[in-house]
């Protein structure tokens, strides 16, 4: 650090921000632009289609015949569907096709409104986003040919709803003497398990796969946020595997030797999963962990619209005269709980479960972080409280290391006469003024890089907790205190409306709108950004002094649409590390530059 010119690490520093700056005005601002007019459209949508849903769950309802036992099939017509009612899940299976295709989370809201509408995640094809998951059949090409379902038959059902208590067993008859079932139960949770069964009591053997996907037929948008994934996700042969949207379309168009068209992705082995992970939610096909399959991402498009696809295809199996064939697997739907996917890994020995939770490359940190945050949380109730608690703890963990940086910092201010000194006398010569710099360091022992080190220790730190304030379905609609209702969103208050006393929303604006978003608490981070730099010893070189000058204010508009858990973070810690520097500057008797002593 000390060989770096410092106009030159001025101008990369300015270069940066600058670049910061450019793509929060072309990329992230436009996009939050386009994010809020598609959420308008969405629950517009979506209050329509929950209306069809009561219609389509009153006309099966009367549908049934009161008469009838519970042992009894209940005949049916296409149009009906199975209702899900589960304690965190309601929906419905379609009987055409057999397609889990209505899905919404009861527990959490599309805001933080109490009467805002309920996540939906799983959507019918003729909805504007077709979302669903599928199980079923194909006849192998060595076997006699087989009537099977396809994706328009009209399945019979055991039974009208589907509980956690109560399996439903959908089933048809192809006529030639073969029984297909799918048998659909549900836990308490996100967990469907899924048999699939052929009874065969023809004269002659069968050879069948069975086969489940989950399907997406449209490009869902993204929060396109560089440092989350989402699109397919898995793991394969013990690897997990990401494709984002973008990544997968291009690798869907390149040709590779023995993997069919459209085929991003394929794996055959036992163990594993496939699915789509969304910022909070997650759809997996989990097969039978012990049995070998093909796991495989696709795309493709048809009529200008995108279809994609996670599935699984079972080997042959023969089913010889009188015989029953029976394969069963899971299907996850949810939200992206932490401690729920890990339940389930354990339970069902599933790979890396976890990872559909993208903790990224800092995984040995974020997730202790978070285990830390929410172990806190179950003492204090608050995820804000938590988050300043844990923030004392780091700041205690690194409190030795801390304090001899601090020691060499407050050392350098003390310095300071004598380097301007320097550099009035050598003004002229750099290198001899960095020479007499560098001897002046030596005689009064001390180390000028030695003070970055904080710097240095708090980036991973403030990157993990970044993760799990952006990653963690449980940050999500978390509440602090005050107007902090979600620590996951930004500081809802804005300094350019007067607080609210102004009507309108400037961060619609073109091209300033991005920026015209700043809260109470991005200001006071700001404020403790500004308090902290003037503790730290000031750069000898004006143009690098400048710099730094202004880096409270960039950050300040640069953190005012971050996740207000992460600004009071950072305030936190800037004023601890304020009250820590203070402490050391007494002890060692250099006066404080705001109160002078």
């Amino acid at each position: 650090m000390t060989d770096m010119d410092p106009k030159r690490l001025g101008i990369a520093i300015a270069i940066s921000i600058a670049i910061l700056l450019v793509f929060e005005l072309l990329v992230q601002g436009p996009q939050r632009q386009a994010q809020r007019a598609r959420e308008a459209e969405i629950t517009a949508i979506r209050e329509a289609e929950e209306a069809a849903s009561r219609a389509a769950a009153e006309r099966a309802r009367v549908a049934a015949t009161p008469g009838e036992t519970a042992r009894e099939p209940v005949r049916t017509t296409p149009d009906l569907r199975v209702r899900i009612d589960a304690p965190r899940v309601s929906g419905a299976i379609n009987l055409t096709g057999a397609r889990l295709d209505d899905l919404v989370l009861r527990d959490f809201g599309e805001t933080v409104a109490p009467d805002s509408p309920r996540v939906r995640l799983l959507g019918a094809r003729n909805t504007p986003e077709p979302y669903f998951a599928q199980f079923g059949w194909t006849v192998s090409a060595e076997g006699r040919p087989v009537k099977v379902p396809d994706v328009n038959t009209a399945w019979n059902t055991s039974s009208s709803v589907l509980t956690p208590g109560s399996p439903v067993t959908l089933w048809w008859d192809n006529g030639e003497g073969q029984r297909f079932e799918l048998v659909f139960s549900i836990d308490r949770d996100f967990m469907f398990r899924v048999e699939q069964r052929v009874l065969n009591s023809a004269a002659d053997s069968v050879q069948v796969q069975t086969w489940g996907r989950v399907r997406r037929e449209y490009t869902p948008r993204t929060a396109g946020n560089w440092i989350l994934h989402e699109g397919l996700i898995g793991v394969m042969g013990g690897t997990l595997r990401e494709f984002t949207f973008s990544a997968a379309r291009d690798e869907a168009k390149k040709a590779a030797e023995g993997r069919p068209a459209g085929t991003i992705q394929q794996h055959t082995g036992t163990g594993g999963w496939a699915g789509f992970t969304d910022k909070y939610w997650l759809t997996a096909l989990i097969p039978d962990q012990a049995a070998e399959v093909t796991l495989a991402f696709r795309a493709s498009q048809e009529d200008g619209i995108d279809r994609w696809q996670a599935d699984f295809l079972a080997p042959v199996k023969e089913i010889r005269p009188g015989q029953v064939n029976s394969v069963a697997g899971h299907f996850f739907a949810g939200a992206k709980e932490v401690h729920l996917l890990d339940r389930y890994a354990a339970a069902l020995n599933i790979p890396k479960f976890d990872r559909a939770v993208d903790f990224g490359w800092f995984y040995f940190l974020t997730r202790p972080f978070f285990f830390a945050i929410d172990w806190l949380f179950q003492i204090t109730g608050n995820f804000g409280i938590a988050i300043l608690i844990f923030t004392v703890f780091v700041k205690a963990a690194f409190f030795p290391l801390a304090n001899k940086s601090y020691r060499a910092m407050a050392k350098m201010k003390a310095l300071q006469p004598k380097m301007t000194e320097l550099k009035e006398k050598f003004g002229e010569d750099p290198q001899a003024m960095q020479r007499e710099m560098m001897a002046l360091y030596k005689r009064e022992k001390v180390n000028p890089v030695s003070g970055c080190l904080p710097v240095v220790i708090q980036i991973p730190v403030f990157f993990s907790l970044y993760k799990v304030l952006v990653v963690t379905i449980e940050m999500r609609h978390a509440p602090f205190v005050l107007w902090i209702r979600d620590l996951s969103a930004p500081d809802p208050t804005n300094i350019f409306t007067l607080f609210g006393l102004i009507p309108f929303d400037p961060t619609v604006l073109p091209m300033l709108g991005p920026f015209l978003h700043l809260g109470v608490f991005p200001l006071f981070m700001g404020f403790t950004m500004w308090l902290q730099q003037r503790l730290n010893p000031q750069p000898a070189d004006p143009v690098q002094a400048k710099v730094f000058a202004w880096m409270p204010i960039i950050f300040t508009f640069m953190l005012g649409n971050q996740p207000a858990g992460l600004v009071i973070y950072w305030a936190w810690n800037n004023l601890l590390s304020i009250g820590q520097q203070w402490l050391i500057m007494k002890r060692q008797g250099i006066a404080h530059p705001i109160a002078g002593t």
